[in-house]
């Protein structure tokens, strides 16, 4: 399955009355809670490739209302977003299939980000990436050749020739790399695969990976995401295809992951179109979140002290079609919702005692939007 022909499948190109332009948005009906990050400039991704996005849009906050800026030109297909370690370096992913790029551009000045240049990501359709935590590398998951590359910081934040690329094989189907992230020692590199059913762990040494251990998860699971519990002993992996999640532990020491549990990530008797977007541990790690397709909420789990034990226990409505993205603004007071196939960023208010999203307080209209990134 291609990229494209995976967006239009999973919803990257508008649906009937999806908004076409990035353009106005409603009033906020709700007021900034106290301490709330006011301000600030944000970056959206859409697709652009028979798709009614932008590629990249530029925004500021006013309270927690998103005010269109300016479109970034000649950056397609932006899907995912990650910054430098000095913070002056944006990379995003340009999700061309066959052909797949990895863009840098300068944001010293955040409102108007610069192109460096544009590297190969050696595959097709790269929809994820990560800075290694070394500040040296950026990590990206091409989708549709489910390979994993790496490709070197030089001086500026300009990007190199790859160093590296490993390609993930299915036992049966076709690999396709989802995610690619460093865990919290820096050692080892995490690349969740959809198609191969499995969680990689490769260490990682002067910009090469080596295959350290194949978690595989059911047939059929489908993993998209994980994230990390901050104390660095858990890790909760999406799974896009069964609307779960499976918890497991991070032994860092080892290299190891093993499954512990899994959890469904919708209340019981949910029937039809079940596809998990995007997962998020809340910085206090009492709560996580994920989106789910079809249903179009954010769902929300309790988690245990220790992290190692997680509960469904709230669903709430996106206020859009088609969840793909979710993130937290830098103060956790907002939840930002990306809702591809309407065409619309929400915002949901995170209740201060809770920690549970509230209900839809605005939108922002972004055709084929995928994903929201703060950058200050």
């Amino acid at each position: 399955m291609t990229g494209l022909s995976r967006r239009t499948f999973l919803g990257a190109a508008a649906g009937a009355g999806a908004a076409t332009v990035l353009g106005s948005r409603l009033a906020s009906a709700a007021t900034t809670p106290k301490g709330c990050f006011a301000g600030g400039t944000v970056y959206i991704g859409s697709y652009t490739s028979g798709a009614t996005g932008h590629g990249l849009d530029v925004t500021t906050r006013s309270g927690a209302a998103l005010n269109p800026v300016r479109t970034v030109p000649g950056i397609t297909d932006t899907s995912w977003f990650d910054r430098s370690a000095d913070g002056r370096t944006l990379y995003v992913t340009n999700e061309g299939d066959p052909d797949g790029y990895v863009s840098a551009l300068n944001i010293a000045d955040p409102a108007k980000p610069k192109l460096i240049n544009k590297v190969s990501s050696k595959g097709g359709a790269p929809t994820h990436l990560s800075v290694h935590s070394s500040g040296k590398y950026v990590l990206a998951a091409n989708y549709s050749s489910g390979s994993v590359v790496v490709l070197p910081i030089l001086g500026g934040g300009k990007l190199g020739a790859a160093t590296d690329l490993v390609t993930h094989h299915a036992d049966s189907g076709q690999a396709h790399a989802h995610q690619v992230v460093n865990d919290p020692t820096g050692r080892w590199v995490l690349a969740v695969d959809l198609g191969a059913d499995s969680v990689y762990v490769y260490g990682f040494t002067a910009g090469k990976l080596s295959l350290h251990q194949q978690l595989k998860l059911p047939s059929g699971a489908g993993p998209r995401h994980l994230a990390f519990h901050p104390n660095g002993r858990f890790a909760y992996i999406l799974q896009e295809l069964r609307a779960e999640i499976t918890v497991a532990s991070w032994d860092a020491a080892a290299g190891k992951l093993k499954a512990l549990s899994v959890v469904p990530a919708v209340p019981p008797g949910t029937t039809g179109d079940r596809f998990p977007g995007e997962i998020l541990v809340a910085r206090d790690a009492k709560l996580l979140h994920a989106t789910v397709r079809g249903p179009n909420t954010i769902a929300s789990f309790s988690v245990s002290p220790d992290g190692g034990t997680v509960k469904l226990v709230s669903t709430v409505p996106t206020g859009g079609n088609w969840p793909r993205h979710v993130a937290l603004d830098p103060s956790e007071s907002w939840f930002y919702v990306s809702n591809q196939r309407s065409g619309t960023v929400t915002w949901l208010p995170r209740d201060p005692a809770t920690g549970l999203p509230g209900a839809v307080a605005g939108q922002l209209a972004v055709g084929s939007v995928n994903s929201v990134y703060f950058a200050s």
